[in-house]
């Protein structure tokens, strides 16, 4: 009840946006890894793209399904940051220089709801251990931890590097997804090969009902 009445709310009040920002996982374009900064624990991305320009300080947008702010703009060029609990979280220590990145800017209200909603924050990061081409698809299967498994369902949703997609197959460590031509076209997956990480957000309902259910049982 709690989880609903927060979306009421969302969707009642338009300034709640300033202080919640909740993505779709439907990929507006990739950017390019331009430059990587080392800054004590911290580390810091160039990234150019078609929607840099239209960007502006303090505007949360999603990299590869991570919420992160916008510090400067140059051009067709933003600079992010991920701190430690970030690059613990996500698959971020990883990009190098022209790495290709999914980005998506947060949901306005009159937006259409295409994917799921997503928060932008990563619980974890998943290894691609297969990679098939099928007749008019792709399929994926993704290994992550046994703690997670309460998570992910048959049919049920899960964001992989900011995308909205559909988990089959699930098993205790686990799962697949199909991915029809334009995804695989128009997002870094169609880099991915096995033994590669990806950022893994799971469904927010399910974290909600996990958690009110631990409560009542302990």
């Amino acid at each position: 009840m709690l989880f609903v009445g927060a979306l009421i709310e969302f969707c009642r009040n338009p300034d709640i946006t300033q202080f919640i920002s909740m993505f779709t996982g439907i990929v507006e374009c990739m950017g390019t890894v331009k430059e990587v900064i080392s800054n004590g624990s911290n580390r810091s991305f160039w990234i150019e793209s078609s929607i840099s320009p239209e960007l502006r300080v303090d505007q949360s947008v999603s990299h590869n399904g991570a919420c992160l702010t916008i510090e400067e703009i140059s051009g067709n060029r933003h600079r992010v940051t991920a701190v430690d609990e970030t690059l613990d979280k996500t698959n971020f220590s990883d990009w190098e220089k022209g790495a290709l990145v999914n980005l998506e800017r947060c949901l306005r209200l009159n937006d259409r709801l295409d994917g799921h909603m997503v928060q932008g924050h990563v619980d974890t990061t998943a290894v691609c251990i297969k990679k098939k081409q099928k007749q008019g698809n792709y399929e994926f299967e993704f290994e992550y931890s046994k703690k997670y498994t309460e998570l992910v369902i048959e049919k049920g949703s899960v964001c992989i590097n900011g995308i909205s997609l559909t988990a089959f197959n699930v098993k205790k460590k686990s799962f697949k997804v199909a991915i029809i031509p334009f995804t695989f076209d128009h997002t870094n997956i169609k880099e991915l090969l096995e033994g590669d990480r990806v950022n893994v957000e799971f469904d927010i309902i399910g974290k909600y009902l996990k958690r009110h259910f631990k409560n009542l049982w302990f």
